[in-house]
């Protein structure tokens, strides 16, 4: 094949110029004696030989003129458009006879794969990979002409614009190759990392197999199963063999999706020693390019082949081929993912030592949350997300579909018209799987209910006499004996009693306040529901600020103070991060701030206690028959608040007891604070003389600290999503990211949210990205923040309300606003993109609205106006 329009596969002139990112990786595969399929190249050149005839160029180019990145409706106008243009034209006829010609030259009688290789695939920093289409199992010469114009028009489709309007790529520069190959007859296929792809080590290489063509495992209908293989020595280092229900097959004009042979389902579609070689394969391609790569493969007539190849993006800011590793599994697939609820509690970049704790914890108290290989909870560029996509499967498969409700409840809201998702996973499989854990949990559940207050009672001094403990150990099968037989036993149940706590009340914390404001409107129902921080028995959540007003005016000590909140604070999760007990900058700073307040926390308390009694005379003179009910299902609702709070306190506290531990394990191995960046059992193995994990450090920690360098992540996230590439933009979204490329939601213009706290409010807004910053919030100022947790609470106090991105009825901020009688709007979603420090706003806490006022500062720092109430507590209707 010598014309302008074809090349043979392994030609040296399929550079990425002439057949894209995918065909020159498989020249160069080809070139290297790697197993790839025998197939051939149509170039660019054909590409642009098609599209410059008739002037189709130029009306691709006004069409691509009118997308608008920000409005998804105009990338799907334009692609609509471009596809009639497409299908009009037809393929020149020098362009078909050379390809016809090729196709001959391959055999000419037998299924072929035909694939799209755009010249902009896989840029560093970002990938194109999977928004051009292939077509396998065509066959014959007109098909196969029809085949490579559907690829050519794959180039514009909505994804592929949008995509490329985001992330700045000229549509001039773009053009499109096509790779024809030999469709492999494959018994299975899948992908192959060189890392593993979620945070795992550089030494494995993990292996997805399914039965078939590799399309339903690149799409995602099913769950592969999965082997690890490490580096060097071939070792099977762990396998997970999934039910595989369906495999895509050729079938006489392309595939089809058929049901796995009952034998099949279950069993392991890789031997080890398959598994192996095509490990080995990984280990060649990785040396060929010098980085980790994604391989995709096929294994049919007794022998593996190579599809192809392309670098791991994401592994740094610009996926240039450091070790740094990469934390992210939104890879995973195409989900729902949001940072509410114990993102809330968690809002920080993890380190590999709280996210393997994290798991721990995720596992006792949600041991019914997840579904077969699809877990409910994740991290995404280190930050803790949970997967709404199992949680919204989970509701249909029980029957109870319109339970999105009650999940924006607890995890905030949605936007508009934005569709969950669902995980492709039969209902009887999810029965089946979680419905005797679910009846195990219950069991444990009630059990626990009853030892709860024993619990609660003895846990702090436990903790006291652990740390102690920890102190004195001196070797390390001590330290081993001692997570083994006493600190991991106390972790899990620590957390059982969290799970027993957040079960107790039944629907009560949802369904209460809903109950209520139908009653008696938003108003009165919050004071009704307030005065869960009486001094006799405080709400956990609101301790720290109580006890910092008290050491403010003196009546406790600063030993007074550690002994019952020194472990809780902004970062109470994170076990590398000092205690406030072990910080007495951070003490001092704070109650010097709420010294400084007009308002008292203990008088905030007090006059919503006295509103919640005006609330309640109200009550009874409009509902008198309804008094004794509703006092019991609040009463249950107070119950259930205060043993949740405790009991996560409590799990703080076992937290702080394992920061010791490790920090104990880094003095004895002399690594200190390096071991934060291990596991939990990779600190115990290494306590057991097992140095292997130590190499891992350098890489853990260059990630730990490039995404802490981050901003906050959006809210919610659906589909792939890198972090880096997200930072880069210019405009990028706060509230929603679509990594699917169909946008099919708009930046709102409006901040509005979940009524958190009732009242109305003007002021100034002051925006804080950390409850460090709090000495630049001035009394009466509106605090704007992305997400608020117990190490915010000292600042409530100094605020007239309070607005966050992240949040829901059942969030920290809702309920510490409720106590205080501070007007609060929770799950704005892009409260930090619209406001600025100096805006004039209104927040209306009862209908969760910000709306912006006249009078904008000119100049930064200037005296703020103070604040104006308006009927903070006027009853609705």
């Amino acid at each position: 094949m010598t014309d302008a329009w074809t090349l043979p596969l392994a030609d040296a002139h399929a550079d990425p110029a002439r057949a894209g990112g995918k065909g020159a990786s498989l020249a160069r595969l080809a070139a290297a004696g790697l197993p790839v399929p025998d197939g051939f190249h149509v170039t660019t050149d054909a590409y642009r030989r098609f599209v410059e005839r008739d002037g189709l160029y130029s009306r691709v180019m006004a069409a691509v003129a009118e997308v608008v990145p920000d409005l998804p409706g105009t990338a799907q106008a334009a692609a609509s458009r471009i596809a009639e243009l497409f299908a009009r034209q037809d393929v020149p006829d020098e362009v078909a006879a050379a390809v016809r010609a090729a196709y001959a030259a391959l055999g000419g009688d037998e299924p072929v794969a035909v694939r799209s290789s755009a010249t902009a695939e896989d840029r560093p920093g970002i990938s194109f990979a999977g928004q051009q289409d292939t077509f396998l199992g065509i066959d014959g010469g007109d098909a196969l002409v029809d085949a490579v114009r559907r690829c050519w028009a794959s180039l514009w489709t909505a994804r592929a614009i949008a995509y490329r309007a985001r992330n700045g790529v000229d549509h001039r520069d773009v053009a499109l190759a096509v790779v024809v190959q030999r469709l492999v007859p494959a018994e299975a296929a899948g992908v192959l990392f060189t890392v593993a792809p979620t945070g795992g080590a550089a030494d494995q290489i993990v292996i997805n197999a399914a039965w078939g063509l590799g399309e339903a495992v690149v799409s995602g209908r099913v769950t592969p199963d999965a082997f690890v293989i490490e580096k060097g020595t071939g070792r099977l280092a762990g396998q997970r063999i999934s039910a595989k229900t369906v495999m895509t097959v050729p079938s006489g004009h392309g595939t089809r999706e058929e049901p796995v042979p009952d034998r099949l389902r279950e069993a392991p579609v890789l031997t080890t020693d398959q598994a192996v070689e095509l490990a080995r394969l990984g280990e060649r391609i990785e040396r060929l390019y010098g980085r980790p790569m994604d391989v995709e493969w096929a294994h049919g007539g007794g022998r593996p082949y190579v599809l192809q190849a392309r670098p791991i993006t994401g592994l740094s800011p610009t996926a240039t081929g450091d070790d740094a590793e990469e934390w992210n599994d939104s890879l995973a697939g195409e989900y729902l993912w949001t940072n509410g609820n114990l993102g809330e509690a968690v809002p920080d970049v993890m380190t590999p030592c709280t996210w393997s704790l994290m798991q721990i914890f995720m596992g006792e108290t949600m041991p019914a949350a997840s579904l077969p290989d699809h877990r409910a909870y994740g991290t995404i560029g280190g930050r803790f997300y949970m997967n709404l996509s199992v949680a919204a499967t989970l509701a249909s498969a029980f029957g109870t579909p319109s339970r999105i409700g009650t999940l924006e409840q607890a995890f905030g809201k949605l936007p508009p018209g934005l569709e969950i998702p669902l995980v492709p996973v039969a209902r009887w499989d999810v029965v089946r799987a979680l419905g005797p854990v679910a009846a195990r949990s219950l069991v444990r559940v009630r059990a626990n209910q009853r030892r709860l207050p024993d619990f609660l009672a003895s846990a702090p001094g436990r903790c006291d006499a652990l740390r102690d403990r920890v102190a004195e150990l001196s070797t390390p099968f001590e330290m081993i004996e001692l997570w083994h037989e006493v600190l991991l036993p106390l972790l899990t149940e620590a957390c059982h009693m969290l799970e027993a706590a957040g079960r107790l009340g039944g629907g009560a914390l949802v369904t209460v306040r809903d109950d209520l404001e139908r009653l008696v409107g938003e108003s009165d129902a919050n004071a009704m529901l307030s005065g869960l921080g009486d001094r006799d028995t405080a709400l956990a959540s609101l301790g720290p600020m109580t006890g910092l007003a008290r050491l403010a005016r003196g009546e406790i000590d600063r030993a007074a103070y550690i002994r019952e909140w020194g472990h809780r604070g902004p970062h109470e999760f994170e076990v590398s991060t000092p205690r406030p007990a072990e910080d007495p900058a951070w003490i001092d700073a704070r109650a010097a701030a709420l010294g400084g307040t007009e308002r008292d926390a203990g008088d905030l308390l007090m006059r919503q206690r006295e509103a919640g009694r005006d609330a309640w005379r109200r009550f009874r003179a409009r509902h008198p028959g309804k008094v004794a009910a509703t006092r019991r299902r609040i009463g249950r609702w107070a119950r259930a608040a205060h043993a949740r709070e405790a009991a996560r306190s409590e799990v703080v506290r076992v937290f702080w007891v394992i920061r010791a531990f490790v920090l104990r394990a880094g003095e004895m191995t002399g690594r200190g604070d390096d071991l934060f960046q291990l596991t939990i059992d990779e600190i115990l193995g290494l306590l057991g003389t097992d140095e292997r994990p130590l190499r891992r450090i350098p890489a853990r920690r260059r990630a730990y600290e490039r995404y802490r360098e981050l901003p906050a992540y959006p809210a919610l996230i659906l589909g792939r999503f890198d972090p880096f590439a997200w930072a880069a933009e210019p405009g990028r979204r706060t509230d929603f990211y679509d990594g699917t490329g169909r946008e099919t939601t708009e930046v709102p213009d409006s901040v509005s949210g979940f009524p958190g706290a009732a009242g109305i409010v003007e002021g100034t807004v002051r925006v804080l990205r950390s409850p460090e910053e709090g000495d630049r919030l001035e009394p009466g100022e509106i605090l704007v923040t992305t997400v608020t947790n117990i190490g915010w609470t000292p600042l409530f106090p100094r605020a007239a309300a309070v607005v966050t991105d992240v949040g829901a009825p059942l969030s920290h901020a809702a309920i510490v606003a409720r106590e205080l009688g501070i007007p609060a709007v929770v799950g704005c979603g892009n409260a930090t993109m619209r406001l600025r420090d100096g805006d004039r706003v209104r927040v209306d806490g009862a209908r969760g609205t910000v709306t912006p006022l006249s009078g904008r500062p000119s100049t930064e720092g200037s005296p703020r106006p103070a604040s104006t109430v308006i009927g903070h507590h006027k009853a609705d209707g």
